[in-house]
């Protein structure tokens, strides 16, 4: 692949990232609908074969995905604009949210802005299942994994890693007994050389521990802003299963042990991250900023709030650019080799499921108010409470099903559309 002018990348990852709202399933979806089906920049089989690496690594999978895009892209220079730009619309919104939060307490009109979003991004996520359905899901088996899949995360609430190689190792299997052969472009794949590995990685990890060293010189190890970059640099390499399993242990660390804010402060954050662009994983910033506001030392609360969110979002995300500078070589290297093939086929097929999982989530979170958990031995899943369904919510939800369906209408329209609808939605009623 050739590289793209840098201007481009700017637009294309700038348009991205004014548009990534909806959690994982809806920032893959719309990064799959810019890249795949409107620019055609990168293929579909390349598109699944990054996102089922990046499914596998600690930290925020659509975020990771996005430094992948842009490295395919143009090396370093498009995955530090992708990856960059993904994250930052989320940072300046939530660091602006928090201010307005401590000063004021009030995110009412925040939430209200973006209630018509929700819903929408729905119906992206479900036209972006679709059309890696069909591409991915070729036989029984492959439909009989992606089932498997979203039931095992869906309603026995099994660990994300365990379906996932579980997954791999059965595709295999497949493979060895079947005559399938999949097609892949396997141009200019080649072994990358050590030295450029090491190089690489010993580059990022610098990237990564310079700001622990430098807080640690000028601030000491006591000090909040210490224990922000230890506990985040932690929680990064930690982070399976998706940001929601993340942030119930961030939620009780930082309430019951660090007491960096209180349980509804946290719940306040959460609802923030979810109503602004970028990774929800982001709102781990939010918990920086009200620990070091919180326990600033001697310093101004409003200018420690500053210093600890770059530090805990610095921590956070990071790492996901080692990752994918350090091992997308590799990963683009196997691609094509049929024992690593016949796995990744299997597993794209369990991602469809994950999506499916990740889509009912959203659909429960968005059109529902109120919902209930059924536990046992085998089950873990939660379920909608019917009698509170919003009915507004649920309409925008149609109306953004039609025009991606039967009108075909472009993202910016059906996000714009819906985000008017969602406005006068609260202020008229």
């Amino acid at each position: 692949m050739s590289d793209i002018k840098t201007k481009d990348l700017f637009k294309i990852w700038g348009y991205v990232a004014a548009n990534s709202f909806g959690g994982p399933a809806g920032q893959i979806a719309v990064i799959h609908k810019l890249v795949v089906e409107d620019k055609k920049l990168i293929s579909e089989e390349r598109f699944l074969h990054a996102l089922n690496f990046c499914m596998l690594l600690p930290g925020p999978e659509a975020q990771q995905l996005a430094t992948y895009m842009g490295w395919l892209m143009s090396k370093w220079k498009g995955g530090l604009i992708a990856g960059g730009l993904f994250i930052l619309p989320g940072f300046v919104s939530i660091l602006a949210l928090s201010y307005v939060y401590v000063l004021f307490n009030d995110l009412s009109i925040v939430q209200g802005l973006f209630y018509g979003v929700k819903p929408a991004i729905i119906a992206i996520v479900l036209s972006a299942l679709y059309r890696i359905s069909k591409k991915s899901l070729r036989n029984t088996f492959y439909w009989s994994l992606a089932s498997f899949a979203f039931f095992a995360l869906f309603f026995m609430n099994l660990p994300f890693p365990i379906v996932v190689v579980g997954s791999g190792i059965l595709g295999v299997l497949y493979g060895k007994v079947s005559n399938h052969k999949d097609n892949f472009d396997t141009n200019e794949l080649e072994m990358p050389p050590i030295f450029s590995t090491l190089k690489t990685f010993l580059t990022w990890l610098i990237v990564w521990i310079t700001p622990i060293i430098l807080v640690i010189f000028l601030f000491g190890t006591e000090s909040t802003f210490h224990t922000l970059n230890l506990f985040f640099s932690k929680m990064s390499l930690v982070t399976f299963g998706g940001a929601y399993a993340a942030l119930s242990y961030v939620a009780q660390q930082g309430v019951e042990v660090y007491g960096w804010l209180q349980g509804s402060e946290m719940l306040d954050g959460l609802a923030l991250a979810e109503s602004t662009p970028g990774p929800l994983i982001q709102v781990v910033q939010y918990v920086g900023f009200m620990g070091a506001y919180r326990l600033p030392g001697l310093m101004n609360p409003l200018v420690s709030a500053f210093i600890g969110s770059v530090l805990t979002t610095w921590m956070t995300f990071a790492p996901c650019f080692l990752f994918i500078f350090t091992l997308a070589p590799y990963i683009e290297f196997i691609r094509g080799k049929k024992i690593f093939s016949d796995a990744l086929s299997a597993i794209t097929a369990s991602v469809v499921g994950v999506i499916f999982n990740l889509s009912l989530w959203f659909v429960l979170k968005a059109l529902f108010q109120e919902s209930g958990v059924f536990k046992n031995t085998f089950f873990d899943f939660e379920y909608p409470i019917l009698s509170s369904v919003d009915y507004f919510a649920s309409a925008i939800c149609l109306v953004a099903l039609t025009m991606q369906f039967k009108f075909k209408c472009g993202l910016f329209t059906i996000l714009g559309f819906c985000m008017t609808l969602g406005v006068l939605v609260k202020v008229f009623l």
